[in-house]
């Protein structure tokens, strides 16, 4: 048996992935510790590890975000981005690390497991190695290290060969350098409080510090890097996240037998208290077309106190709240999608072409990585017109190279068995 800590800032689109790693140790008779905030403990528990809370600026409440971090929801864009590296997760840095020694003063773990952007193990990564236990970073976003051959991340903007590429990603890493200034000093100040002193950019130094990162996607839906860190490896897309096995919804026997396209849409797990950016516009994009639309909400509520709010739908729409995805997507033919990391590649497995809107957060990154692998349309907005929509889904519905790019993912994620891997590497430690 060994003792592993599993780390995850308290954020859904974090914790699923991992509380999906952490059952896998479990289940291979592994000691887990699960390290993030009290909002979860019923949830890690659930998957057989034991729950340690985070406390202080560590603990917060994603549903909650913008109540517990005054300015944030008036940041837009990339404004968006750089509110939370100084204070979602940057603030955060020093509990972090505090809980991390605490818990290993009191639980040797042999390695320490934690998402990409719980900077408070960055710390642990520069003590001497023979000081501490093995760190494993988890790729749960796109690859954000600085690279020749890419764009700095952040941007959205595919790679570009050739010299013309070099000289207009040179200009875009001077940009980057000034529009995350603020940022980087803020949490550099923060880290240097600890010994930490950065010598490259804050998305690099998290990702290639520790001794793995292990990306949970396949080589064709990530930028190939001439300069990748030795520590990268791609060890595939996880299997569903625990618990998603929800009761299905009473018009699920209809869906199935549904004979035309079915679109889903979704807004994901944390962006869906205001549903006009993007779910309100596909219904409306969508009525009265030949095909049937699935209003995924994920609303803790449920799908009738969402039903009140969105008022009167389409008669093509079936409304639901939690659906599993693994159940849903092999009935979709396309994925309209704010562009969470989990979500998009939950459809990849499952060769669903996609049509991404997000700025906010990584999602321009994962927008951009859908549009280069040429497995869906990236719309470049947050809040797409209704006309931008229906073209967009008509376009992924009529095009068969979509399909065609979005199934061969899928057969290069078959070929990966990640939770195996990120086992491999925990054993080994």
């Amino acid at each position: 048996m060994t003792k592993v800590i599993v780390a995850s800032t308290p954020l859904h689109g974090h914790v699923a992935p991992m509380l999906t790693i952490a059952q896998g140790l479990v289940r291979r008779g592994h000691d887990v510790r699960f390290l993030t905030g009290t909002g979860y403990a019923d949830r890690v528990r659930a998957v057989g590890a034991t729950f340690v809370p985070l406390t202080g600026q560590a603990d917060y409440d994603d549903r909650t975000l913008d109540a517990r971090f005054p300015g944030r929801a008036a940041a837009q864009g990339p404004g968006r981005l750089i509110f939370d590296i100084k204070h979602t997760f940057g603030d955060a840095i020093p509990d972090q690390f505090a809980a991390l020694r605490s818990l290993l003063a009191e639980f040797p773990a042999t390695a320490v497991v934690n998402d990409l952007l719980f900077f408070g193990a960055l710390p642990l990564s520069g003590t001497p190695r023979r000081e501490r236990p093995t760190t494993v970073t988890m790729g749960i976003s796109p690859v954000p290290v600085d690279s020749v051959d890419t764009a700095p991340f952040g941007f959205g903007v595919p790679p570009l060969p050739g010299a013309e590429g070099r000289a207009r990603d040179e200009a875009m890493y001077a940009q980057a350098r000034q529009v995350f200034a603020d940022a980087e000093g803020h949490v550099g100040k923060v880290l240097a409080g600890l010994g930490v002193v950065l010598t490259r950019s804050l998305f690099t130094e998290s990702a290639a510090a520790a001794d793995h990162l292990l990306q949970l996607t396949v080589p064709g839906f990530e930028y190939p890097r001439s300069d990748a860190p030795a520590s990268l490896r791609f060890v595939g897309a996880l299997p569903p996240e625990p618990g998603t096995y929800a009761e299905l919804p009473e018009w699920w026997d209809d869906l199935a037998r549904v004979t035309g396209p079915v679109i889903t849409v979704t807004q994901g797990t944390v962006d869906n208290a205001d549903f006009s950016p993007l779910l309100l516009p596909t219904l409306r994009a969508l009525a009265g077309r030949d095909v049937t639309v699935v209003a995924a909400t994920a609303r803790p509520d449920g799908p009738e106190a969402v039903r009140a709010a969105l008022g009167e739908l389409p008669a093509n729409v079936f409304l639901g709240g939690y659906i599993p995805f693994d159940r849903l997507l092999p009935l979709s033919d396309v994925l309209v999608t704010n562009g969470g990391y989990g979500g998009v590649h939950t459809a990849l497995r499952h060769g669903v072409p996609l049509v991404v809107a997000g700025t906010t957060e990584d999602k321009p990154e994962v927008a951009a990585r859908v549009e280069w692998s040429g497995a869906g349309v990236n719309l470049r907005s947050d809040a797409p017109g209704e006309e931008t929509l229906r073209a967009a889904v008509e376009t992924v519905l009529n095009e068969p190279n979509f399909r065609d790019q979005a199934r061969a993912l899928q057969e290069e994620m078959a070929a990966y068995d990640p939770i195996a891997a990120i086992a491999e590497v925990v054993e080994q430690s």
